[in-house]
């Protein structure tokens, strides 16, 4: 087939008016930040007309952190320290979290419908992220 074949042209025609027909244009002036969301997460941290900045929020935004917030900074720069990684994933985050001594007592204030059940645990619990695996257990035996 030469690339001049109408019956290629006409497949590679209609499948760009399709990707054509599935990207938003930005200039309808459709704005994405208008639309409110169905469910409110409690994780919303866009400001609309008289939502303030909580205080908690505001101090670390002004570089004035809390001893909590600071803490919390300090133990992921030394973990990524330690361990060589530029970006740590969101397991070593919750690890350094844990660590640190937070456990979740609480049931949660955020509503993520029902994609995660929500639990609590003891306060003394342990934080559980140290526990050698079987695998761990075999390679010392050697």
């Amino acid at each position: 087939m030469s690339s001049t074949d109408p019956v290629k042209t006409s497949e590679t025609t209609k499948r760009s008016e399709t990707r054509r027909e599935s990207v938003v244009d930005r200039r309808l002036g459709h704005d994405r930040r208008d639309i409110e969301p169905s469910v409110q997460t409690n994780l919303e941290r866009r400001r609309g007309p008289g939502r303030r900045r909580t205080d908690f929020l505001r101090s670390a935004d002004e570089g004035e952190m809390t001893q909590e917030q600071f803490l919390f900074v300090m133990a992921i720069d030394t973990f990524k320290r330690v361990n060589g990684l530029t970006f740590p994933t969101w397991t070593d985050v919750l690890e350094v979290i844990r660590k640190l001594g937070y456990r979740k007592t609480m049931p949660s204030e955020l509503n993520l419908s029902r994609r995660a059940e929500d639990w609590t645990e003891r306060a003394d619990a342990p934080s559980g992220v140290n526990k050698p695996t079987p695998e761990d257990e075999d390679e010392t035996e050697l």
